[in-house]
């Protein structure tokens, strides 16, 4: 008599982003056959959204999309093109639009959305950044302001970053990059650049130093700046600030405040819908078997590294108590970004923690100096590119980005050009 076959455990992903994507391949990675593997996504591609910023100046949008149906294939991951709709957590199960799913284990990397309806005026005036089709557009309003300027006609560009926002260090990438992309093309001095943000230091979650930086490059290009200053509407052709600050624009390019992309009721969640979770473990609170990862959790700030790190601490947890063992993986927030400029690029490494102050929701840790990094270079744009290359390149192989010889390599360069071009 044979013996059964047993059951294997059943994980179940929400999302085919960065978190998404990084928990599945590292759950198959780690776990192999003995786990069976569902991917609920509303695309069948991965989009490369860091290296979007890129689109406005020329790059074209299908460089940063990856086919996701050929590495669900390879890594035998049944994928299911729909949307999470519901969980229901005591009967351990998911609607979609397209059918009931059960799970042994849920991993919600949903995301995060953009809501620009939040500021009076921001939707109707304001040029925003978040889908390719949004960074096509603001292309096409580059190439006015360059066309106006050359014609005789002074313009005015304003950058802002409104409260709510999680992650405004695109938008300090694109306000240099655009000081540079326009003195290549001679018009820049015709061209007033702002930037305004209601943080109280330039790029607030990552500390003084990543301040300092852009306080430095602002006066190096000739960018006026105003900090703690908040938006409270926009019209035509100005951005008006509660503190009686108001700035006249012919191009107003802004990153609206975030909310959750789904909302499941049931769940613990923020008045914006991110899921409440265990800090280190990233398990929903009261719901032990499911993981809010990336942008659909609460950890305040959203970022693509710091996605990768949520993932893989929830992969490893899960793949640890599925073998048995003691879980004890850890979600240890040190962020990595490198901010591109065109002429040149900033690296930062953070160490991160979290305050409870919803003023200032994260700060830079005290106790881990050697970890806290920050150098400009130009040398940090070969960097930004090995990243943007690497990275879509596993997700296509069906690979983790952390993982194997290849990040390994990566790490170790990106250590060594930190010792040298960082301190």
């Amino acid at each position: 008599m044979s013996e059964p076959t047993p059951i294997k455990p059943h994980v179940l992903v929400l999302g085919g982003g960065f978190a998404g994507l990084e928990a599945t391949f590292n759950l198959r990675a780690r776990l192999g056959r003995h786990v069976d593997l569902t991917l609920v996504s509303d695309s069948t591609a991965f989009k490369f959204k860091p290296n979007t910023i890129y689109i406005p100046f020329g790059k074209e949008p299908e460089r940063y999309v990856v086919d996701l149906m050929p590495a669900m294939e390879r890594r035998s991951v049944r994928f299911v093109h729909g949307r999470a709709l519901a969980i229901d957590p005591e009967a351990k199960r998911v609607t979609t639009d397209r059918e009931v799913l059960g799970y042994d284990y849920l991993v919600v990397a949903t995301g995060a959305t953009m809501r620009a309806e939040e500021v009076p005026g921001l939707a109707e005036h304001g040029n925003t950044i978040w889908t390719p089709e949004e960074m096509l557009r603001l292309r096409e309003r580059f190439e006015q302001v360059v066309a106006a300027a050359r014609s005789g006609t002074r313009q005015r560009v304003v950058f802002m970053v409104p409260p709510q926002n999680k992650c405004a260090g695109p938008l300090y990438e694109m306000v240099m990059m655009l000081d540079t992309w326009l003195r290549r093309r001679e018009v820049r001095d015709a061209v007033e650049i702002t930037y305004a943000t209601y943080e109280s230091h330039y790029i607030q979650a990552f500390g003084p130093r990543l301040h300092e930086v852009v306080v430095r490059e602002f006066d190096r290009r000739g960018i006026t700046g105003h900090v703690a200053t908040r938006v409270s509407e926009v019209t035509a052709s100005r951005v008006r600030f509660s503190d009686g600050l108001a700035l006249d624009f012919d191009l107003l390019v802004s990153f609206p405040p975030y909310v959750a992309a789904t909302r499941f009721d049931g769940l613990p969640a923020d008045e914006r819908g991110f899921l409440g979770t265990v800090a280190t473990t990233r398990q929903v609170i009261d719901s032990p078997d499911i993981y809010a990862v990336g942008d659909a959790g609460d950890f305040p700030v959203k970022q693509a590294f710091l996605a990768l790190l949520q993932a893989d601490t929830a992969a490893e947890h899960i793949a640890q108590r599925i073998q048995g063992a003691h879980p004890d993986a850890r979600f240890e927030p040190v962020s990595m970004c490198i901010m591109e400029q065109f002429d040149t690029a900033t690296f930062a490494q953070v160490p991160l923690m979290t305050t409870g102050d919803p003023a200032m929701p994260v700060k830079v840790r005290d106790d881990r100096p050697e970890l806290y990094k920050v150098g400009t270079n130009e040398i940090w744009r070969l960097g930004k590119k090995m990243l943007g290359t690497v990275l879509p390149a596993r997700f296509k192989a069906g690979l983790p980005f952390h993982a194997g010889a290849t990040w390994a390599a990566m790490a170790a360069g990106l250590d060594v050009m930190a010792h040298v071009f960082a301190d």
